[in-house]
């Protein structure tokens, strides 16, 4: 007879973060459940999916995160921005894994995680009658929760290069990510990430983070991720749906034109 298993997940990929190994993932910017499910199968250790600059919302979110259920990819949900009603509703909707664009200061890093967790240890707001707390089955939900969640903040400013030390050494930080859109705007080069200040911002980065035994991540999303693996860089996007769509598209229509 089947007898049902109630208990929290083990957190697998905060374990792999933490141990140092690479781990390879690819951004998520359609809100389709579909695109998911499909991507699953591709063999990345991890799917981002982006709240920040997509139409995606929380019942959207949801299925996503339905869709990768059971699967060896672990989600991890970019919420619109540092707060803490969204982090709270996205942890409640089932993301193991959250990560908060343009995180500025240690201070905020420490609200942050501060927000992931139940009292006395934080501030997120109790409740099991949710899917993180497998309506209400998941008898050690509570218990574990606070040790389970991970939580990535992301490097987007020059305040936050500045600042890059005491983030890494805020406890509860799993990672920092460097954006290097944002980063290059705030760096006076916006629209050229490849500059050669913003690159070398990038590398301190990477560099400050090894230095305090913290993770860094970076998306490539043109694919061109090796300098930023070889620097150092553990938690790696190298590419998006999008990016993907559109060369596959582009390169097919230009066979049968040229053809």
């Amino acid at each position: 007879m089947h007898t049902p298993v109630h208990s929290l997940p083990e957190n697998h990929f905060k374990r792999a973060l933490a141990a140092g190994e690479r781990l390879l993932g690819l951004w998520i910017n359609f809100d389709h459940v579909a695109i998911v499910e499909v991507l699953a199968g591709s063999g990345f250790d991890w799917l981002l999916l982006d709240m920040e600059h997509t139409p995606s919302d929380l019942h959207i979110i949801g299925s996503q995160l339905l869709a990768l259920r059971g699967t060896q990819v672990a989600p991890i949900v970019r919420v619109p921005i540092h707060d803490m009603a969204w982090i709270k509703r996205v942890l409640d909707a089932g993301a193991p894994n959250i990560m908060v664009p343009n995180v500025r200061n240690a201070k905020e890093a420490a609200e942050v995680v501060s927000w992931t967790r139940f009292a006395p240890d934080g501030q997120r707001g109790v409740a099991s009658s949710t899917r993180a707390g497998g309506w209400l089955r998941r008898k050690d939900f509570l218990p574990r929760a606070n040790d389970e969640i991970g939580v990535i903040v992301q490097i987007e400013s020059r305040e936050a290069l500045d600042d890059l030390a005491a983030i890494c050494a805020v406890p509860g930080v799993d990672a920092v990510f460097i954006g290097p859109s944002d980063l290059a705007a705030s760096l006076g080069h916006r629209g050229n990430a490849l500059h050669p200040e913003v690159q070398a911002a990038i590398s301190q980065a990477i560099a400050t983070g090894r230095a305090a035994g913290k993770p860094v991540g970076i998306l490539a999303a043109d694919g061109k991720a090796e300098g930023y693996i070889a620097q150092g860089a553990t938690l790696v996007g190298v590419g998006t749906d999008l990016h993907l769509l559109i060369a596959a598209a582009d390169a097919l229509a230009a066979k049968w034109r040229e053809g």
